[in-house]
């Protein structure tokens, strides 16, 4: 059974069942919650490697923001992780004592609304996957809140100190001394 998605295609779900009895099988990706997309072909050797060259964690942005904390005599564990309603959750920043998660989300990764941008290539692939992590963004805020945790998102093209700011005067008002 096939779904058309508000997004504009039509991913399969993994328990659809085969795809017929073609010799060759197209290779997908799982992009979890049984989403399955077909697989993206790279451009070039180019794009693989910027594709290998993205991190998961340490981002100049959030080792930034981390920066601007530490000075100001801020004390978080990075890359922490949080089991929460069921859900694994590893906020960029987190502050255990306080109950306050800070995420430091890419404008590409989690469709920021002012610098989004879709890419032309494996449109298939990129809408279905880009969609999928904010709506994990959606439940994992939606999971720590309900565990009593305070979620802070700051975009990557944010201002550094502005960032810093707010995240240090939410953890403050939790009830740091």
């Amino acid at each position: 059974m096939e779904q058309v998605h508000p997004w504009g295609v039509t991913p399969t779900r993994s328990d659809a069942g085969g795809e017929g009895h073609s010799r060759r099988r197209r290779r997908t990706v799982n992009l979890g919650r049984g989403l399955v997309v077909p697989y993206p072909e790279p451009a070039s050797q180019a794009a693989t490697n910027v594709a290998r060259g993205n991190r998961r964690t340490n981002t100049r942005p959030e080792v930034l923001i981390r920066s601007a904390l530490h000075r100001r005599g801020l004390r978080f564990r990075k890359d922490h992780l949080l089991r929460v309603g069921g859900v694994r959750v590893r906020p960029d920043l987190a502050f255990t004592r306080w109950k306050v998660a800070a995420f430091v989300d890419g404008c590409f990764w989690h469709r920021c609304p002012d610098h989004s941008t879709t890419p032309s290539r494996n449109p298939d692939y990129w809408i279905p996957k880009l969609q999928a992590n904010v709506e994990r963004d959606r439940r994992v805020d939606g999971a720590l809140m309900s565990e009593g945790w305070v979620v802070i998102r700051v975009w990557e093209h944010e201002n550094v100190d502005a960032a810093a700011t707010r995240i240090e005067t939410v953890v403050r008002r939790q009830g740091r001394p």
